[in-house]
């Protein structure tokens, strides 16, 4: 990371507001309203900027002190604000200008609520330096980001000993969104959490345990400050909440988690070994079929995205044309995004449809199937195991799901290495009520095997140690 230094307010060196960059007037604008006694904050910047080859994509980071509202038991805190995530000059040097009626840049800039420790008379810069890295991810993927999104960090943010090692994402509860003369621009709150809290947010959708954090004063109260020393996570402080809000949530609502990496395989059980065609050759064996890098990103669209369009489920379509949708072309949707651009494969692959199919999973992996399948499937959504062994991939996907190649006649397809399997909601509720010994995750004997000759389906839990060997 380039170096990086505070400095005054960038309006203080600028001078006039004829030559003050209007995008960046309009987000000082609304950081004047909250802070009128703070014109000119505290900054970090960059030494070298983003559109004059430094790798830092943000030009300015503003801190700013919040007195917070002692009436709602709010405490003082630091509050961060990012300028470079949007359009700050509207002259190409970063952002493409589309026009004032869509987003400013990437739409949104970033904001951070450190809790003020006692004592502390300037706010630390290591939330800069966290800022810097989302916006490269954002910059280098183009994925942007929305409220609800959350991101695995798995280091605690500070590099202390913290137990917040994880963020979620909020829209910012006192900044508004404002128009530019290069589009609007939101904001958008990162959210220190445990892991266990990040975990719950997985299976079930981040703004619902927003919605609990915000009803835990010391894990972050109304406008979800972050405090760096807590070490009890929500679970711990109120332990029937899991159960009470996060499993019920999960069963009304689904969960938002499309999908996973994972230890995983699976067997074609419809063709005989020899059979040089034989899918085995693509799960085990010394020489394993190879995905195109275009195939694998499509697998990493599934994996990655809830993938909602009009209610119904969609998995991206394997198609020779791209299909665009309302945004520029040069930006991709959020992580947690329900919608989704198409896939172009490399070439046409054939499809094969399979009549019995073995499937492979290591416990953690296998304690994820009932949420798959209470979860996702049951809710028309659908869900991927992805191989971090290699290019093998499972999607469960269920009837309601647009854009599968299984089907109903066929449920069990294949696209190369990628697995689908339809699966309808009858039969959910079958494998759901065999399996329930899998909604534990404490360990238990190793292997386990469930099977459903009539569907021509097995499922296998495996030791670690299985999917280490290159046999499988």
């Amino acid at each position: 990371m380039d170096e990086m230094r505070p400095s005054s307010g960038a309006a203080a060196h600028l001078g006039l507001a004829s030559i003050f960059p209007p995008g960046l007037q309009a987000i000082y604008g609304e950081s004047r309203r909250l802070y009128p006694d703070q014109a000119n904050p505290l900054q970090v910047t960059a030494i070298v900027k983003y559109w004059l080859g430094g790798p830092d994509p943000l030009d300015y980071i503003s801190m700013y002190r919040n007195v917070g509202c002692p009436g709602q038991d709010i405490p003082e805190h630091w509050h961060y604000v990012s300028l470079g995530l949007s359009d700050l000059y509207g002259d190409n040097r970063v952002h493409e200008f589309t026009g004032q009626e869509g987003p400013s840049g990437f739409g949104f800039e970033l904001t951070f609520r450190l809790k003020r420790e006692a004592g502390e008379t300037a706010p630390p810069t290591w939330p800069a330096e966290l800022m810097q890295g989302l916006a490269r991810y954002v910059f280098q993927s183009e994925n942007t980001f929305c409220s609800g999104d959350h991101i695995s960090w798995h280091s605690p943010l500070d590099n202390s000993e913290s137990r917040i090692q994880h963020m979620l994402l909020t829209e910012d509860p006192q900044m508004l969104p404002v128009q530019t003369p290069f589009g609007h621009v939101s904001f958008l709150q990162i959210v220190g959490v445990c892991t266990e809290e990040l975990q719950a947010a997985q299976q079930w959708n981040g703004q619902g345990i927003l919605d609990l954090l915000r009803g835990v004063h010391i894990a972050g109260g109304p406008w979800l400050i972050t405090d760096m020393r807590r070490g009890e996570t929500i679970f711990d402080i109120d332990p029937h909440m899991q159960q009470e809000r996060v499993d019920k949530g999960i069963e009304t609502d689904g969960s938002n988690l499309s999908g996973v990496s994972a230890k995983c395989a699976w067997d074609d059980l419809s063709r005989p070994p020899e059979d040089e065609d034989d899918s085995r050759s693509i799960c085990i064996g010394s020489q394993p079929r190879r995905l195109s890098d275009k195939d694998t990103e499509q697998i990493r669209e599934a994996l990655r995205k809830g993938l909602e369009i009009k209610s119904k489920s969609v998995l991206p379509p394997i198609s020779s044309q791209r299909h665009s949708h309302d945004r520029p072309q040069s930006r991709k949707n959020s992580l947690e995004s329900e919608s989704s651009a198409a896939i172009v494969p490399h070439e046409l692959v054939r499809t094969r449809q399979l009549e019995s199919v073995h499937l492979k999973f290591n416990q953690e992996s296998g304690t994820l199937l009932p949420l798959c399948l209470r979860g996702r499937l049951l809710h028309g959504r659908h869900f991927t195991y992805k191989s971090i062994n290699g290019d093998t991939a499972i999607t469960f996907v269920s009837t309601g799901v647009e854009g599968a190649f299984a089907t109903e006649e066929h449920p069990y397809a294949a696209h190369g290495p990628w697995l689908q399997i339809l699966l309808t909601e009858e039969f959910v509720e079958q494998m759901l009520a065999d399996i329930q010994d899998l909604s534990t995750r404490e360990v238990s004997k190793l292997p386990k095997e469930y099977s459903w000759p009539d569907k021509k389906l097995k499922i296998s839990v495996l030791p670690d140690t299985v999917f280490d060997s290159p046999l499988q």
